[in-house]
């Protein structure tokens, strides 16, 4: 046994991820270990999560990954925590269709009591029925408290809580409406100044929580049986080849610019060769790889930096002429196009190894599920991007991509030699990535 909770809310925007941050770093100063777990595709929340904890925060999305891959990598990286912590996504039923992908399933599927997060800065006893509605309609799910967000009084939790007790659930506290916890916008990344910023904001939340949350009540009321119920054998997992197995040579890409890492796709990695961080921003020289992985990120706050660096970007090129093996998602893939040109208008010279123009100059959300098969290897994974391809000249997609719901996209996935570029971040801790050049 040991204290494992799922914080979820009735709706986006309830106060999800201020209450975690909070809560990792309350218990944190406990010194207890708390191990982190995000619901769903954000690699952004993972990064606060383990500026909160000190403990990298691992991804748990039940349409990218299988269910027994889920269950053994929560009890894999939970084995030495003193508790686990897992924020939800969106609203608490909320999936890709009905309750699919949501943080219901994934509570249903670990066996985890849920924390419900509530903004109650314009409610009272009205909360009443809808907790009593999340309550019933969570089927084979423990609802093991509540906590209120902006919060104007103690009178006004004093509502709350009645309101609480007549649904037959527990009030576990609250956290007071406090305009110093803004979240900065997420788009500025976690940059220094930025995890500066956070990390302030981490202190002011779990100095909050620490007041007025019951911790030692929730920890009682989240007990649950670890680890959680498994299914064998994992039959999904493709074998890494022995002929490769630690013998590769893989540089990523990895500082304020290329920052958006699925945890067990690195861990991957690792099982096949030795990694080698390197710096697009600050290195002038590209390690010697077998493949070189470019991450998601931030080019365009970065994009002078980066064209400044002009030695890295020609080895790359010429690495990449050579035949080397180049794997680049959204950011990452915007580094290695011709040129990328900012919401300022200002246009950049990048890497050139793509003949491939991007603009985030006039933004536009593109956002969802992804999936694909290529060269025999399924792959499915998430697309979230404001920039844009403005030219890609006699350049077009190597495959087909699909929608959740099995409607063909439009977004391209490049092949230019023994380069592979794409918007999507594919997700591959069940995969042997290499198989896309077989």
């Amino acid at each position: 046994m040991k204290p494992q909770l799922l914080i979820g809310a009735a709706a986006s925007g309830n106060g999800k991820t201020i209450f975690t941050m909070g809560l990792l770093r309350a218990l944190k100063k406990r010194g207890l270990q708390a191990q982190p777990f995000k619901c769903g595709p954000d690699y952004i929340d993972t990064q606060f999560h383990a500026v909160a904890a000190g403990r990298p925060s691992v991804n748990l999305d039940t349409w990218m990954m299988h269910h027994h891959h889920i269950q053994r990598i929560y009890n894999r990286q939970s084995e030495d925590a003193d508790i686990c912590v897992t924020e939800g996504v969106m609203g608490l039923f909320d999936g890709y269709s009905r309750d699919k992908g949501s943080a219901a399933e994934i509570a249903r599927l670990l066996n985890l009591p849920v924390v419900l997060v509530v903004n109650a800065r314009a409610a009272a006893y009205s909360v009443a029925p809808m907790l009593f509605g999340f309550k019933h309609f969570a089927r084979g799910m423990k609802i093991a408290g509540v906590v209120f967000n902006q919060v104007s009084s103690a009178s006004h939790y004093a509502f709350l809580k009645e309101a609480c007790t007549d649904a037959g659930l527990e009030a576990l506290g609250y956290l007071p409406y406090a305009e110093e916890l803004f979240v900065p916008s997420r788009h500025l990344g976690l940059t220094l100044t930025a995890r500066a910023s956070m990390n302030e904001i981490v202190e002011k939340a779990s100095t909050l929580v620490e007041k007025y949350v019951e911790l030692d009540k929730l920890l009682n009321l989240c007990q649950s049986v670890f680890p959680c119920p498994y299914t064998l054998p994992y039959v999904s997992e493709t074998a890494i080849e022995e002929t490769v197995r630690r013998k590769l040579k893989i540089a990523v890409a990895r500082d304020e610019a290329f920052c958006f890492i699925y945890y067990e796709n690195l861990k991957r990695l690792g099982e096949q060769g030795r990694i080698t961080f390197f710096s697009p921003l600050r290195d002038n020289k590209l390690p010697a790889a077998d493949l070189v992985y470019l991450p998601g990120g931030y080019p365009e706050l970065y994009a002078r930096r980066l064209h400044h660096r002009r030695e890295i970007m020609q080895q790359l090129r010429a690495y990449a002429e050579e035949g080397g093996k180049v794997y680049a998602e959204c950011g990452g893939m915007m580094y290695l196009g011709r040129t990328l040109t900012t919401r300022k208008g200002s246009t950049y010279e990048m890497a050139g190894v793509l003949p491939v123009d991007f603009t985030v100059e006039h933004p536009r959300l593109h956002l969802g599920y992804r999936e694909m098969k290529y060269n025999g290897v399924s792959l499915r994974g998430h697309e979230f991007h404001f920039s844009e391809v403005a030219s890609s000249g006699n350049l077009s997609s190597a495959v087909r991509l699909y929608d959740a719901y099995g409607a063909e996209v439009d977004t391209p996935l490049y092949r230019y030699k023994n380069v592979i570029a794409g918007y999507t971040h594919w997700y591959w801790g069940e995969t042997d990535l290499m198989q896309l050049w077989k």
